[in-house]
């Protein structure tokens, strides 16, 4: 199992994103189902991906997921708030690989890498980024710890 836990702060992260959390959310254990982990990591992911004054993608492209590598290092309870903290820790030919962690009450409560890749909406292909899309995600690059 690989850990990512590497501590960073929430502010260190170029991209904060909320989800509010439902009943609906939780287990018979009354904590939030892992299952919906996947879906803070998601939040993240497509508020850099797809911003609507600045897409990433280009035409006749779209971004597919390939990989993801969830560590849950706490449980979340509802009710209240995650906040996920998303980063660029590596940009490919084609391939984007975020750093997030979520948490709760300013608490890691998981880590996670995944890689997305754009992909040709024609050839069902991988496509390479566009110059454009490698400036526009170096601004998500995770900020320097101050420790």
């Amino acid at each position: 199992m690989t850990n990512h836990s590497s501590a960073h702060s929430l502010q260190q992260f170029p991209s904060i994103s909320t989800d509010k959390l439902r009943y609906g959310d939780t287990d018979r254990q009354g904590h939030v189902n892992n299952a919906v982990f996947m879906t803070f990591l998601e939040t993240g992911r497509v508020e850099v991906l797809h911003r609507p004054n600045s897409p990433i993608y280009d035409d006749n492209a779209e971004f597919v997921l390939v990989n993801v590598n969830l560590d849950l290092q706490g449980e979340i309870r509802w009710p209240g708030e995650v906040q996920i903290g998303t980063a660029v820790s590596k940009i490919g030919n084609s391939s984007i690989t975020f750093h997030q962690q979520v948490f709760q009450n300013e608490i890691c409560v998981a880590s996670a890498m995944s890689v997305v890749v754009q992909m040709n909406t024609m050839s069902r292909k991988s496509q390479p980024l566009s110059e454009t899309a490698r400036t526009s995600l170096s601004a998500f690059l995770l900020k320097p710890g101050e420790d």
